[in-house]
């Protein structure tokens, strides 16, 4: 399978080239060129596997090649970092750094991290919120050059390895809810997701479009751009991020809606190339009618 930017200018490469970079050269985000449609068959076996015997299902149809270990470098408002350095700790050809924002964590969430003494396992404290951190690592993941000397990968959803797992988690939830997979059409269920990034929304959107018969319901804290987005397609900063105790959803700039404009644009990178560019000059940014009725 390839992987394209959804703005379009950049190379489409595989899934290990996608899997250890970050942005698209291109400043875009990875995707597939093109998503598996699964009928009523397929979606009936899997409604009987286990979690990880789903992933494995859902993962062999997006994943080439065996791959090869490399460094991490990750930012974190907290869920993400406590996950990320237990998966790695033990692991010998992988050291991971962890971007830890000061004051937006949890006591619990810093304790799960910052105890952590592994060779492998770095951790920093740095000032700031998670838009202002996502600055400096966007910048470090488009210096292509530099990523590829010191064999640099993210686990957050900037990475499309992170997006397709979470898609597993919708798979999951709907056979789990679902009242019966015997009927035709399968039933609807409705999903709500709490929303900072908007990576498991993302997922949301690319199992809808598999074939998987959900609803989406992006649930927001008071940090609200994409209630916004969904309600009035109004896509702009407001003034400043409001910490509150979801520290994980106090997020701006939720980068994955880019992915999501691509997918609901008819993955027209031209169209979402133009938006992003907009958005980024401006800091706001009025949907199209076609676009935001979608």
């Amino acid at each position: 399978m390839w992987y394209v930017s959804t703005r379009g200018m950049a190379p489409r490469v595989d899934f290990e080239g996608v899997l250890f970079s970050g942005y698209a050269s291109d400043g875009g985000l990875f995707i597939p060129e093109e998503l598996p449609q699964l009928g009523r068959e397929t979606l009936h076996k899997w409604s009987t596997l286990s979690y990880p015997g789903l992933v494995k299902e859902l993962c062999a149809l997006f994943i080439g090649p065996e791959l090869i270990a490399r460094d991490d470098l990750h930012g974190t408002s907290g869920d993400t970092g406590s996950a990320a350095i237990e998966s790695v700790q033990e692991a010998k050809n992988v050291d991971i750094i962890v971007l830890l924002l000061k004051g937006h964590c949890s006591k619990i969430q810093e304790l799960q991290m910052t105890p952590v003494l592994k060779e492998n396992v770095h951790v920093f404290e740095v000032e700031g919120n998670s838009d202002e951190l996502d600055e400096p690592i966007k910048a470090v993941f488009a210096d292509v050059d530099f990523v590829k000397e010191h064999s640099l990968m993210s686990l957050n959803s900037i990475n499309w390895s992170r997006v397709l797992v979470q898609t597993a988690h919708h798979f999951f939830a709907y056979f789990r809810c679902a009242p019966s997979m015997d009927t035709d059409p399968l039933p609807p269920v409705e999903v709500v997701v709490p929303t900072g990034a908007a990576g498991n929304l993302a997922a949301g959107c690319i199992a809808q479009k598999m074939g998987l018969p959900i609803h989406l319901v992006a649930t927001v804290n008071h940090n609200d751009i994409i209630h916004r987005t969904i309600q009035q397609g109004d896509f702009s900063l407001s003034k400043a991020v409001k910490p509150t105790l979801a520290s994980a959803m106090d997020i701006q700039v939720p980068y994955n809606m880019e992915r999501i404009f691509w997918l609901l644009s008819g993955s027209d990178s031209q169209v979402t190339r133009a938006l992003m560019e907009h958005f980024e000059r401006t800091q706001t940014l009025s949907l199209p009618r076609e676009l935001h009725s979608k």
